[in-house]
């Protein structure tokens, strides 16, 4: 899926305009809430800086909420929305993560190429180490990561590994040698896999689960019913038994000719 993997060629540039909200998961409720009522995100919009409904301390805060977040949600699916609004805790939280990984590639990317081989290795301690690396090496891909200023960069990096935090994917803060926490596999309801696979099944991967570890569905266990009756259409060698009798009757017209 082209929002959890790099397509070949010119890599589209990198959203960086993330810094302006963490995961929020509280904040993004309230904003699905509002529109499952509205059923418009104009009106959305409208109502939740109307009514400061993100209790921001100031209106250009506000804005900036709600335009960030807004973006995210509006990659959701409803069903991923109505579980958004309605939710447990952890189901709030593994929705906003994926509102996350819809809009902002960088995320995806990290989780990817850092999280999944760090568990891989079973190496499960991040490193700055580990980080820089995968921003040195992204930064051939996408230039504009490079351009930014060095406060901007730091921003980028904090809120990211904020997130990865707040999404349950890294758990413990920054200590001593250089490490920023133990990579571990959030929590996932079944309702919450069962839309991630229903919207696309690579989306597990972001949620550091394998597409392919997972076990098949119910219904798909009748496929092997349908190897095993392919060999019932054989019966047609039965018609090479019932058409033997016609050599015995070319065998009775020559007798009558000899008898002739």
């Amino acid at each position: 899926m082209d929002h959890l993997a790099t397509a070949a060629g010119a890599a589209p540039k990198y959203c960086l305009s993330f810094t302006a909200a963490s995961l929020r998961p509280e904040l993004a409720t309230v904003i699905a809430g509002i529109y499952l009522e509205q059923g418009d995100w104009g009106r959305t919009k409208a109502v939740v800086l109307g009514s400061n409904a993100l209790q921001a301390r100031s209106a250009s805060s506000a804005k900036r909420l709600e335009s960030e977040l807004r973006q995210r949600l509006q990659r959701l699916t409803t069903p991923q929305l109505e579980l958004l609004a309605k939710g447990t805790r952890d189901e709030r939280t593994a929705m906003a993560w994926l509102a996350v990984l819809k809009r902002i590639q960088i995320a995806a990317d990290v989780t990817q190429e850092v999280l999944t081989g760090k568990l891989s290795s079973r190496d499960p301690v991040l490193r700055r180490s580990d980080m820089a690396a995968f921003y040195e090496a992204t930064e051939r891909d996408h230039p504009e990561l490079g351009a930014l200023a060095p406060s901007s960069q730091q921003k980028v990096r904090s809120a990211l590994l904020q997130m990865l935090r707040e999404a349950g994917l890294l758990a413990g803060k920054a200590g001593k040698g250089g490490t920023l926490g133990t990579v571990q596999r959030p929590l996932v309801s079944p309702q919450v896999q069962e839309l991630l696979e229903d919207d696309d099944p690579a989306l597990l991967e972001g949620f550091l689960l394998s597409p392919a570890a997972r076990p098949a569905k119910a219904g798909k266990t009748k496929a092997p019913a349908k190897a095993s009756a392919k060999p019932a259409p054989k019966p047609a060698a039965n018609t090479a038994v019932k058409a033997a009798p016609k050599p015995a009757a070319k065998k009775t017209s020559a007798a009558r000719r000899k008898t002739a």
